[in-house]
């Protein structure tokens, strides 16, 4: 398995409590932050649901089966984790509101009902709340945990890409890269083989930000970083690095690691020589993705996330965290730097 399926921790010189999640699925509750609310109005169905214990494979196709209705008509800005309770939003075609009766039970129940013009897609998210309780945690480091807290909210957290990403084992990743080398004989599903290619951009922006942060370069601008104004907004080019630098301890910027792909927002430089090396290190270069411009477009991602809400409290021998996560960050990461060992897989 790549370093970058389980990259270095900020928080490596702290030991953490171990301890185990999801031993119940109230133990791991999540609720999705919409990108927007439903309008009251339209041809759409939005249905705010709350899952227990329900496998992300299947919620969407039991979703249309109670609804009858078929799963593409089922809408979701994202999908949760199984051994969990989360509460979401999911579009409907408003043909369903007969039905809605029979959604209740088994681990659904249907919680509120509103319509909306459009129906919900991946990415219609801000973002995810969780609470979670880590079971058996080492008391004797609770002073330890703090400082773990503190140095996470005060830093910012490296917004690696959690394990679940790559598949168990690095398995995912592995099909990509044979993807990407043109070596798997075995004709994919488009989902798939779209995925398993995303699997190793992931990998890469891992292990380019490993790198930053083992160099002690995670907080600091280089000439010609990317930058990301925060929580949204534009991509420019770091020139003047001093006065960047101070936006960026304002919290008013973020540094933005590569999703390499055909058109990712070019940087030069220090930061260009920094990405390059990463490639080079994969026996890849800037033209190794040309074949693949409509599945490998490529981006920027924060290089970091900042916890502004996070508290934890414990109950005897229990830690519970309470933080919230923009979309497409991974708990799994926060999780790691607290306990010191490798949670079971969560959902981003």
């Amino acid at each position: 398995m790549h370093p970058a399926i389980s990259p270095p921790l900020l928080t490596a010189d702290l030991p953490g409590i171990g301890g185990r999640i999801k031993v119940e699925p109230e133990d791991f509750v999540v609720e999705e932050i919409p990108a927007y609310v439903p309008c009251g109005e339209g041809d759409h169905l939005y249905l705010w649901v709350e899952k227990r214990d329900v496998g992300p494979e299947f919620f969407t196709r039991t979703i249309a089966e109670r609804l009858g209705t078929h799963a593409g008509a089922v809408g979701t800005a994202g999908l949760k984790d199984r051994r969990a309770i989360s509460r979401q939003w999911v579009s409907v075609p408003v043909e369903c509101e007969p039905r809605l009766k029979h959604l209740d039970g088994k681990g659904f129940k249907l919680l509120n009902v509103s319509r909306h013009t459009n129906k919900l897609k991946p990415g219609h998210s801000q973002g995810n709340h969780f609470t979670i309780r880590v079971r058996d945690a080492d008391f004797a480091h609770r002073d330890a945990v703090t400082a773990v807290l503190d140095r996470l909210k005060s830093h910012g957290m490296p917004n690696y890409y959690g394990p679940q990403r790559f598949g168990r084992g690095g398995s995912t990743a592995a099909l990509g890269w044979k993807c990407l080398a043109g070596t798997q004989p075995k004709r994919l599903r488009p989902f798939v083989y779209k995925f398993s290619l995303s699997a190793v951009q992931s990998l890469l922006f891992n292990d380019y930000l490993a790198r930053r942060l083992t160099d002690g370069l995670l907080r600091k601008v280089l000439p010609g970083d990317a930058m990301m104004k925060r929580p949204f907004g534009g991509l420019f080019t770091a020139e003047d690095v001093f006065a960047e630098q101070a936006r960026f301890e304002a919290r008013e910027t973020v540094t933005g690691g590569p999703m390499f792909g055909t058109r990712t927002f070019p940087v030069h430089g220090t930061a260009l020589a920094r990405e390059t090396a990463v490639l080079a290190a994969h026996k890849l270069h800037a033209k190794s993705f040309d074949h693949f411009d409509k599945l490998m477009g490529g981006t920027r991602r924060h290089n970091l996330v900042y916890l502004d809400d996070l508290t934890a409290k414990w109950e005897r021998t229990d830690l519970i965290l309470d933080f919230t996560l923009p979309a497409g960050c991974y708990a799994t990461i926060l999780l790691k730097e607290v306990m010191k060992t490798e949670p079971e897989e969560v959902e981003e």
